[in-house]
């Protein structure tokens, strides 16, 4: 089922939803379950799966030289989407990404999870960080450019004219959005440019960045209506569980935690102690957010279960 038709479905109904990763490549994907399994509890509408290009990795050879080898350290997206909609009967939502992928792998791509009834996908730009070595020629430059191609699919509209075109997909679009504005654009106005851009293309719902001060979603949907961008928007939510992420959160993201949050991780003495404070951090948002009638409250895990159950019991 779409995710649209699912918010429909809902009937106002505050839904749940998850990110995971794929496991990183080696591992089992019994990993992934032991994850999931505690999660399936409360019903989520839909498991979004992470996509992840090759990486640059440096290797030491025979000879002591050092040379540089491509690495793809979490493979398996649309393999894994199809083992967890095989084993707890819930929809998965595979990213797509601009960065490292071609036009026509990404056009193979849908065509794999067309095949495999999977009706739904996330369209991201991705982070070019790790992957400016590995360049394609023919890959797409913004998410936009991806939501297009996605769309046109939907039309039978395919990259080359020798591709039979006796069928359309049908693919439900998500995209992201960003309550505190994208670090690439100039100012908050440019940024939800952009996002209609992407909405005006196909895109049919969007999922937010991360954030820690509801206000800020709360500006971020206002500000969308007011220029036109009437798609359900879900909040992204993520529960702060190590002292470290005080930087690394807002460095990578580029996003800012509340100083009475800081405050209180600051205090704490055990990892113990900052998983509980941001775990009740996070309850306090999904509540307030819950309560405004949110299409979904959409958890980033980083495959990890134990925080986000614990709110999802005390929210849901």
């Amino acid at each position: 089922m779409k995710i649209t038709d699912k918010l429909d479905a809902a009937k106002g109904e505050t839904l749940f939803s998850l990110e995971i990763l794929p496991p990183q490549k080696g591992k089992k994907i019994n990993d992934l379950f032991a994850v999931l399994d505690p999660l399936m509890e409360f019903k989520p509408a839909f498991v979004d799966v992470t996509y992840h290009p090759e990486e640059m990795i440096y290797k030491r050879r025979p000879d002591g030289l050092i040379e540089e080898a491509p690495l793809r350290p979490r493979p398996g997206t649309v393999g894994i989407c199809a083992a967890i909609s095989y084993k707890y009967n819930v929809e998965t939502v595979p990213h797509l990404v601009c960065v490292g992928f071609s036009k026509e792998e990404t056009e193979d791509a849908l065509f794999s999870l067309c095949y495999q009834g999977i009706e739904n996908v996330m369209v991201l730009k991705g982070d070019e960080k790790n992957h400016l070595k590995i360049g394609k020629t023919n890959q797409h430059k913004y998410a936009s450019e991806l939501v297009d191609q996605v769309a046109n699919m939907n039309k039978g509209k395919f990259l080359h004219e020798e591709t039979l075109n006796e069928m359309e997909t049908d693919f439900c679009i998500g995209v992201a959005g960003y309550p505190e504005k994208h670090f690439e654009a100039p100012n908050m106005n440019t940024d939800l440019k952009w996002l209609k851009n992407k909405v005006d293309l196909g895109a049919d719902y969007i999922i937010t960045q991360m954030f820690f001060d509801n206000k800020k979603y709360f500006d971020f949907v206002d500000k969308c209506r007011k220029i036109g961008i009437n798609v359900p928007i879900i909040p992204g939510l993520k529960p702060i569980d190590a002292k470290y992420q005080l930087k690394s959160i807002p460095s990578r993201f580029f996003l800012e935690i509340p100083d009475e949050l800081t405050k209180e991780v600051e205090k704490c003495k055990t990892i113990s102690d900052v998983k509980q404070v941001g775990e009740e951090w996070c309850i306090m948002q999904s509540k307030e957010l819950k309560a405004a009638g949110v299409p979904a409250l959409h958890y980033y895990t980083m495959s990890k279960s134990d925080g986000v159950v614990n709110i999802a019991k005390a929210v849901l």
